[in-house]
């Protein structure tokens, strides 16, 4: 038996990069996951679907729901709570992963620009866990999001504000309802990384000698399952980097997350 047996995790943004590599990871440790996100068939340009990942889930001996999902579909939601309670009857775990960045100034970020990184980013974030929250308040469990420490300093402010607010806008989510759903056994926690983990979006922003400088979205996955192994009523309300949580999970040699051993690393965003 697992430590996640019996438990369901619904991820979003399932289809590749540091969500998949949780729900990887949850499902080693027995958890049946949701893949909710918007790619069902081979994308031209991006790898994984939620199909793919269902497969490797299974592999592990884990039970997988694909549901194609377009976070910013409020009207679609109810059908992914359905959809997850008929398969496996409970919510456990929801993992805020989806997200949108365009790191645009001001002049520079257009409208839908604007509307889509609010859509994905703090808006579903808001939308999932108050659905998913009334099962989770019957058992207790977890909200995870991906996303940032809150600071103020200008130089995370003036050169992408449009994002900025955003990923912002989750970090407050997880505050605010780790006080709120205190009574309830409910944790809500954030997960940032103090270097870049290098994925799809990371290659599309910096290009692919990025790699060279960054992690694995291993680190990630690994901070979220010592997250997720706490007692709800112990750790919750916050804005956690990767390093701390494997610090607390009693890990210092981070050598292994580097694609390139001994390499300088790159800070990531909103990491002084």
């Amino acid at each position: 038996m697992g430590i996640f047996s019996n438990k369901t995790a619904v991820i979003t943004g399932a289809s590749r990069g540091i969500g998949r590599e949780i729900a990887l990871k949850l499902a080693q440790g027995g958890a049946n996951i949701v893949l909710a996100a918007k790619t069902k068939d081979p994308h031209m340009f991006l790898e994984g679907t939620i199909m793919s990942v269902a497969k490797e889930v299974e592999a592990l001996g884990a039970q997988a729901l694909p549901y194609q999902l377009d976070v910013r579909d409020a009207d679609a939601i109810p059908g992914l709570i359905s959809a997850t309670l008929e398969r496996f009857k409970t919510i456990d775990i929801l993992i805020n992963n989806a997200g949108a960045i365009y790191l645009t100034d001001t002049l520079s970020t257009e409208a839908k620009q604007f509307d889509l990184m609010h859509a994905i980013n703090v808006r579903a974030t808001f939308l999932i866990s108050r659905a998913c929250i009334p099962y989770l308040k019957k058992q207790g469990g977890h909200i995870l999001n991906l996303s940032p420490p809150i600071s103020l300093d200008p130089r995370w402010l003036s050169p992408h504000v449009a994002y900025s607010m955003s990923k912002y806008g989750m970090s407050m989510c997880t505050l605010a309802m780790a006080e709120e759903f205190r009574e309830d056994n409910i944790s809500v926690n954030s997960l940032w990384p103090k270097t870049i983990i290098y994925t799809a979006a990371i290659t599309r922003l910096m290009g692919e000698d990025s790699q060279k400088s960054s992690r694995k979205p291993a680190i990630m996955a690994d901070a979220a399952e010592w997250i997720l192994r706490q007692a709800p009523s112990k750790v919750s309300g916050n804005l956690f980097l990767d390093e701390e949580v494997m610090a607390h999970a009693g890990i210092s040699n981070l050598d292994a997350y580097s694609y390139v051993p001994g390499a300088e690393l790159t800070p990531d965003l909103y990491i002084s």
